[in-house]
């Protein structure tokens, strides 16, 4: 709701919010996905130029952290034409990773029908603003999606003796300003359309518009090559009832005063796969202590002890590690998925045999490759 939307109207993100993210954590997390965007740009042949696209960037930190890598490595990235493309919706949150990314040196961009803003990154590199994903322009694209899909909207549907019901929001008639869940009557269209076949769950909660999103990402890196990284909460088809929501780093009746509270599913990895329907590989989803780890992050943590001199910082770098690490706290609850084009993951020398078993050119986070 433009008006009255959680994300419109606040969208409170960090420690005075309602929730904190792992880019608000420590800088690592940024860090080494900014990493593990140059590894697949090298490992494909270090195109010429490449965009990053990030779907929902909350405050701008994790592009801050990737940007500050690749002003680490602008050598290495010397001959490559870098921009990067921010899909935010909320006007608030823009404003809010302008002055982050760029110190608030941005312009309104009225002649450019698609970008409605743009402006310079502190290390150099152009910016631009868009609504939509489908008004980034086409082009090789690195694609970043952190807790982005578990914002948008399920429909929720029960197993009755009866089949398939949804589970609809109605006004308490007993208390008419309060909310309460019903199941629907009958079948409804969405009911029709949404559940496979093959259900084996009671409860399923289904996001068409995570997998209208995804199709539109596997078929832009099929057509202009890339890589999609996406990191959330989520399972692998597992899970039944996950919707819940947060107000003041609690949990929070998702009913209760409706756009106050920050409202979250569980993402549905399985039905992302479905939904490139082959058009891309994927890789995942695996654990994000078990894809940090694989980049790397503790050597990084090492150095970075190594070079702080006093206390605080030592316990404060610890304290994050342990944040995005431990398997109690983020590091089972978030896990990382990947869309690669096939030819990123085929054997390169064809006159192999079928039944030699040479490992394929390793992605960098995911260690062994498991293909799905």
């Amino acid at each position: 709701s433009p008006p009255q939307g959680y994300y419109t109207r606040r969208g409170g993100i960090g420690e005075s919010g309602d929730f904190v993210t792992s880019p608000e954590i420590s800088q690592v997390f940024g860090e080494l996905i900014g990493i593990w965007y140059i590894s697949e740009w090298i490992a494909m042949g270090k195109p010429k130029a490449f965009q990053l696209v990030e779907l929902g960037p909350g405050r701008g930190t994790l592009t801050d952290d990737i940007l500050r890598v690749f002003n680490q490595l602008a050598s290495l990235l010397s001959k490559c034409d870098v921009s990067v493309h921010l899909v935010e919706v909320s006007p608030k949150l823009g404003e809010i990773q302008a002055l982050m990314l760029t110190g608030g040196k941005v312009q309104s961009n009225p002649e450019d029908k698609s970008a409605y803003m743009k402006g310079i990154s502190k290390t150099g590199i152009p910016i631009f603003w868009y609504r939509d994903i489908q008004d980034v322009p086409p082009g090789y694209s690195f694609y970043l999606a952190h807790e982005f899909f578990d914002a948008l909207p399920i429909h929720k549907f029960q197993r009755t003796e009866k089949g398939w019901r949804e589970v609809l929001v109605d006004i308490d008639p007993e208390v008419p300003d309060q909310l309460r869940f019903v199941l629907s009557p009958s079948s409804t269209p969405a009911t029709e359309n949404f559940i496979q076949p093959e259900e084996t769950r009671d409860h399923v909660e289904v996001c068409p518009e995570a997998g209208v999103i995804i199709q539109r990402l596997a078929c832009r890196i099929e057509k202009d090559g890339g890589a999609a990284l996406v990191a959330d909460y989520g399972h692998d088809g597992t899970k039944t009832d996950t919707f819940r929501g947060f107000q003041n780093h609690k949990l929070h009746d998702v009913l209760r005063a409706p756009g106050t509270a920050d409202l979250t599913a569980d993402v549905d990895f399985s039905y992302l796969r479905k939904m490139t329907q082959g058009r891309t590989a994927t890789l995942g989803p695996i654990k994000q202590w078990e894809f940090l780890k694989n980049m790397g992050i503790d050597l990084r943590l090492q150095v970075l002890l190594q070079n702080s001199r006093d206390t605080a910082t030592h316990e404060q770098l610890l304290h994050s590690y342990d944040m995005l690490m431990n398997p109690k706290k983020m590091g089972d609850c978030f896990n990382f998925f990947a869309l690669l084009p096939h030819h990123r993951l085929v054997r390169p020398d064809k006159k192999q045999k079928p039944e030699s078993k040479s490992p394929l050119p390793p992605v960098a986070g995911f260690g062994e490759l498991l293909l799905k």
